[in-house]
């Protein structure tokens, strides 16, 4: 009873609130902007904190780490540039409806995703955390290699109309993944005789690239032509409580399933919102009838931030309960732990219990502020697409090339990014996808490095390397969804084929 009063009395203390707000504002402002994500934003925000009591610190980093996860989604939606790789297949629902008027409608989405799959992700953390620790550890090498392998699997959720392309791009990004220094020998490869390539390829700037530059080259060649599109756009009125009921009746499926992956994804080592993100998107893809993701499915977005946003939660339960940080940004969360003298594992919630508990419950109310914050600030939001895509077009592209360049402090990340923008140009010219690409980028490291710990621990045990994968129960469990998603990707493909053919079977020839 005296430590829920000590939580409650360190919860609605103003400065606790106030930190909270602040960290989560600045969260969305950071995510909204094409390379300065969460992991950043902590990074630079961390100093901030060391006059900061160790539970308001944690908060107002945990707001910038919840708000980031939200606010990628918000450039993606309005002007086809995703903040945060978390956001790439929000934004190929959210945009489409932006073309169509729907901007508010998409943004409504986002906000309402966002915020519920926080919540389920928070409270899964708060109640069920040494659960979760205990699954998190059983993951060895063999399970998340099987798990990287599962996530190739929707390629086919992300093409579109041609399948062979998304498997080009895909493969593109799988070979970007290897450029570098190989992980089990330490040799130097596919550097193309370029020092710079030594370091290999950065999602970040590779994000950046792909998305912000390429998008902002298009729409500069558009302006050449003709006038902008964007400009043009009038968005629809819509309220809130409209687009509320539709998410948690029409879209409720999509919303828990999605929320579920996402924490469970985020418990995972290695892994993050980004891949929870492309696994519940293909999920949602999969089960759709009507053949109209890509083309602005509102199920697409719930499915995509619902589930990073959940992520966050997930990624903080290895972190707090077993000291193994669920991803980067749960990484340079690890460090803030530290420094204010806290070391994460159990003894966190027996030591300092009051300060553990004040984080998770505190975390519920930056949730609730994201909310706030998203609902009322879409009309702001919206209003970017009154300014001149000429002026857009050069802002977008610097703050491309400052967040690229701020990743690592270094000028070869921002030539990494330009080049992607001229390699993202080229693919949409060819009709390829790019966000395949980033899935490939982000998979083959994990692939390849569990692959190999897999191959060695095997061949340490004298057993043949297939059997020592499937002696595993969560492996034959993986291998089971994997297939089950490739079933389910050949349906749907093939739904979307016929629902195309009838579409035009039944458009009447112009005489």
């Amino acid at each position: 009873m005296e430590l829920i009063l000590q939580v409650a009395q360190n919860i609605v203390h103003p400065l606790t609130l106030l930190v909270c707000f602040l960290g989560t504002l600045i969260g969305i402002v950071l995510g909204a902007i094409p390379g300065m994500n969460g992991g950043i934003g902590i990074a630079v925000m961390l100093p901030f904190t060391y006059s900061m009591s160790p539970a308001q610190g944690l908060l107002f980093l945990g707001g910038i780490y919840l708000g980031s996860s939200y606010g990628g989604s918000i450039a993606g939606i309005l002007i086809n540039c995703p903040g945060t790789a978390e956001s790439a297949c929000t934004t190929m629902e959210g945009y489409p409806m932006t073309v169509r008027g729907e901007g508010r409608h998409a943004l409504f989405y986002s906000i309402i995703a966002s915020g519920i799959g926080s919540l389920f992700g928070i409270i899964t953390l708060i109640f069920f955390t040494p659960i979760l620790s205990g699954i998190s550890v059983k993951f060895g090498s063999a399970e998340l290699f099987l798990l990287a392998i599962c996530g190739l699997t929707i390629v086919g959720s992300l093409t579109g109309k041609n399948i062979l392309k998304g498997m080009i791009a895909a493969a593109i990004g799988l070979f970007m993944a290897m450029i570098g220094i190989a992980s089990d020998t330490g040799m130097i490869r596919f550097n193309f005789g370029l020092k710079a390539l030594t370091g290999g390829v950065g999602l970040i700037p590779t994000v950046i690239g792909l998305f912000a530059i390429a998008e902002m080259i298009k729409q500069g060649q558009q302006v050449l032509r003709t006038d902008s599109r964007i400009t043009k756009v009038e968005l629809k009125k819509v309220s809130f409580v409209e687009i509320l009921k539709k998410s948690c009746t029409k879209y409720k499926a999509v919303l828990l399933k999605s929320s579920v992956i996402g924490t469970l994804i985020g418990i995972l080592p290695g892994t993050g919102g980004a891949i929870a993100s492309f696994l519940a998107y293909g999920e949602a893809k999969a089960q759709d009838k009507e053949g109209t993701f890509g083309k602005g499915n509102p199920a697409g977005i719930i499915a995509s931030e619902s589930a990073n946003n959940a992520a966050v939660g997930g990624s903080l339960v290895p972190m707090l309960s077993l000291g193994i940080p669920g991803s980067a940004t749960s990484a340079i969360m690890f460090g803030a732990l530290t420094i204010h003298g806290l070391v994460p594992g159990q003894r966190l919630f027996v030591e300092h219990a009051d300060i553990a508990y004040t984080f998770l419950v505190g975390m519920l109310l930056t949730a609730v502020f994201m909310v706030l914050i998203g609902v009322l600030g879409i009309p702001l939001f919206s209003s970017i697409l009154k300014v001149k895509i000429q002026v857009i077009i050069p802002a977008v592209i610097l703050c491309s090339l400052i967040g690229a360049y701020s990743v690592n402090n270094s000028i070869y990340d921002v030539y990494i990014a330009v080049a992607c923008g001229v390699l993202g140009l080229i693919l949409s010219k060819l009709e390829i996808p790019t966000t395949p690409v980033v899935l490939g980028l982000i998979l083959g490291n994990l692939i390849e490095s569990n692959y190999i710990r897999t191959a060695k621990i095997a061949a340490s045990r004298h057993t043949n390397l297939l059997i020592f994968i499937f002696r595993r129960p969560i492996c034959i469990a993986i291998a089971v969804i994997t297939v089950y998603l490739i079933y389910a990707n050949i349906k749907a493909a093939k739904r979307e084929k016929a629902i195309r053919e009838t579409v035009t079977v039944d458009i009447p020839d112009e005489e």
